[in-house]
């Protein structure tokens, strides 16, 4: 999936599957903007139509394999441990990719797991609704009232999904006291005074 005509079969196939276009976005580690190009182009066209500033992550190398994916949670869990004086006693994930890797960094800290739908994953391409959605805690897991902390994903985009699950944990009576994230797109170290740690920062270079 190193081709953008790649990446525009693959959003069609996912949109054939059934998964609305926030979910293909995750998916696909892109922003809910550039999902919505690359649903509504076609390689015949690429040339001619401007294509969104984003940057495709494929980190299925590491997702396929749990050992891999153990490995890495280790270290997300080594960023979030320097960057903090007191171990979190909820680790809350991001669906869908991010729920993995927080319940590995949650078993590293023997903490609780919470999971957190994000509300990108209810848009669909064509509804002027976004700003009404709303993401929400699944009940299977923890809550996270009372308790400090950390949100972990696999990757930040422009940071819209990270801001809202983070005021959502504030929302909801829990203290985010950090982030982390396998690669971190956004240029952003903070988000609501919360530290953002991540493995890998990707830089754009026009």
């Amino acid at each position: 999936m190193k081709k953008v005509d790649d990446l525009m079969e693959s959003a069609r196939e996912l949109k054939e599957r059934g998964l609305k276009s926030g979910e293909i976005a995750d998916e696909l580690n892109v922003s809910r903007e550039t999902a919505n190009w690359l649903l509504t182009h076609s390689p015949a066209d690429e040339d001619e139509a401007e294509a969104p500033g984003d940057i495709h992550l494929d980190w299925s190398s590491v997702g396929s394999s749990s050992r891999r994916l153990s490995l890495v949670a280790a270290a997300v869990a080594d960023l979030i441990e320097e960057d903090l004086d007191e171990e979190p006693g909820v680790v809350v994930g991001i669906a869908k990719a991010g729920v993995p890797l927080a319940t590995l960094v949650a078993d590293v800290f023997d903490a609780r797991l919470a999971e957190y739908t994000p509300r990108k994953q209810k848009w669909s391409d064509g509804d002027d609704d976004f700003d009404e959605l709303s993401g929400s805690f699944s009940r299977n897991f923890a809550d996270v009232q009372g308790e400090r902390c950390v949100v972990v994903d696999d990757v930040v985009t422009s940071g819209r999904t990270m801001t809202e699950a983070l005021r959502f944990v504030d929302e909801k009576g829990g203290t985010p006291v950090g982030a982390a994230v396998l690669a971190n797109k956004s240029g952003k170290t903070a988000i609501d005074g919360v530290a953002v740690n991540s493995l890998f920062d990707v830089v754009r270079v026009e």
